[in-house]
């Protein structure tokens, strides 16, 4: 009866600690992983709640006075690119490949209405119901999204936008129509077809009109510097014709830095994270 006892009591101590152990498991398992904020963001010129993902360089936690670029991204929800960028951006900082750059990732609601602009091609207006609102979608980058990220955290003045695909053509048009909004453009695969590749064809005339003359470039240098833009293009038939096209008429402008790349080995669909890297690399490099 006495070993009879011993046993029960071995027995009933093991599943207590069985249970303890797994509660502590469990917990463990839904402990939450972060890597910078979520933060929701009434619109009014969108008339809509939008999220935005943030990503912070390591050293942003670690240099409490330290002021840092910001580098801003349509396609930026957690489902979308925002997760493979920032570990770009984190990874570029860490190897001092890159600058340090706080990421803020812009998801999207209706994104073929935000990343496009007019067209009068009819073939365009078949991809979705609502398309051309690219100036509105500017508009609330400009004047609700980038004041709100200056007031919450550290950042530095120096900006820079990235996209692809669609998100590639509204960074080129916001270059061509609003080129003050950011100080370097990066853009992989954009599809310029859009509007019979308007863009491309009117681009020397919406220089001329948008960027400071030569005569007032000096001073403009002087306060931001060139514009900075690196184009990046696939296989893609379609895309890679009118991407080298508009790389021509920017290297022969000496009011913007060009840098145009061809990924021949890739299609449109795995273009974006090796162009990244290499854009990121290459526009904003580290002082060793």
């Amino acid at each position: 009866m006495r070993q009879l006892g011993r046993h029960l009591y071995i027995r009933t101590l093991l599943v207590v600690l069985m249970a303890i152990f797994s509660k502590l498991s469990l917990a463990a398992e839904l402990s939450p992983l972060s890597i910078g904020d979520a933060l929701t963001l009434k619109s009014n010129i969108l008339a809509e709640q939008r999220r935005i993902n943030i990503y912070f360089p390591s050293e942003y936690h670690r240099n409490k006075k330290g002021k840092y670029p910001v580098l801003y991204m349509p396609d930026g929800g957690l489902e979308e690119d925002f997760l493979h960028i920032a570990g770009l951006v984190q990874i570029g900082a860490l190897n001092w490949t890159m600058r340090p750059f706080i990421l803020v990732g812009i998801e999207n609601t209706e994104r073929k209405r935000d990343l496009t602009g007019p067209t009068s091609d009819p073939r365009d207006k078949e991809i979705a119901p609502n398309i051309g609102g690219s100036d509105k979608f500017r508009a609330f980058i400009r004047d609700e999204l980038m004041p709100e990220i200056n007031k919450r955290y550290r950042t530095s003045g120096e900006t820079a936008i990235i996209g692809e695909s669609l998100a590639g053509l509204f960074v080129i048009e916001t270059l061509l129509e609003e080129p003050s909004l950011f100080d370097s453009y990066l853009a992989v695969d954009p599809s310029l077809w859009w509007d019979k590749e308007r863009l491309v064809s009117t681009s020397a005339d919406r220089l001329n009109k948008n960027l400071p003359d030569k005569n007032q470039q000096a001073q403009a240098q002087a306060k931001a510097g060139q514009k900075r833009v690196y184009i990046a293009a696939s296989s893609q038939k379609g895309i890679v014709e009118p991407s080298r096209a508009l790389s021509e008429v920017f290297s022969k402008d000496d009011r913007i830095e060009v840098v145009f790349k061809e990924l021949p080995n890739e299609t449109h669909l795995s273009v974006y994270h090796p162009a990244a890297l290499s854009g990121l690399r290459s526009m904003f490099p580290r002082e060793q």
